[in-house]
């Protein structure tokens, strides 16, 4: 069992969240795109408000630092491959953002291994807003030159913020090294 407090609660919510906007982008629903909308952007709402009382209310537990990331991204991901479906997104575009999602988290478990922390960048949130935006634009715009520029720009920003991580990954654990280095080489002289 999780502890239960506000973005816990939040997190699993998010998590409950995708099948029904899966239902609602692909099942014949009544004004699907727009529920379908409606509740991307509900569970949109949740991954920002959980981190925000997490943090201010000193409610971080293991559970959220786990489930937090991966509900962010079964959202991300079965929208994009319910779009994918739908044809309103090239499947290119999807496999480069799922791709990224997967390299980033595999890196921030290598990077735990190796006792560091890979907290999120400035990088990291832009792409979130940008996947966030496109999603919402697919869902309920019918095409147009601005959503391709939407989302060759998150394409962009995603590469580019998966790329940030692993570069400062690199710069991270060669200081460290470095450091360690520097420590062994003055033992041995002193």
């Amino acid at each position: 069992m999780f502890p239960v407090n506000v973005p816990n609660v939040l997190t699993v919510l998010r998590i409950l969240l995708v099948p029904v906007l899966v239902v609602a982008l692909l099942g014949e629903t009544p004004n699907g795109d727009l529920w379908a909308a409606v509740v991307f952007a509900a569970a949109s709402l949740t991954d920002m408000l959980d981190g925000y009382l997490a943090r201010s209310r000193n409610a971080i537990t293991t559970f959220g630092k786990l489930m937090d990331p991966i509900a962010d991204k079964l959202l991300i991901i079965a929208a994009l491959v319910a779009l994918v479906s739908l044809e309103r997104v090239a499947a290119w575009v999807a496999m480069v953002i799922i791709a990224r999602e997967f390299a980033v988290t595999a890196l921030r478990m290598a990077a735990t291994s190796q006792g560091v922390v890979i907290s999120a960048s400035f990088f990291g949130k832009l792409k979130t807003c940008f996947q966030i935006a496109m999603v919402m634009a697919l869902i309920l715009a019918d095409g147009g030159v601005w959503v391709d520029l939407l989302v060759y720009a998150t394409v962009a920003v995603t590469v580019a913020s998966g790329a940030d991580y692993f570069f400062g990954l690199r710069r991270t654990l060669g200081a460290r090294d470095r450091a360690r280095a520097a420590g062994r080489g003055g033992a041995e002289s002193a």
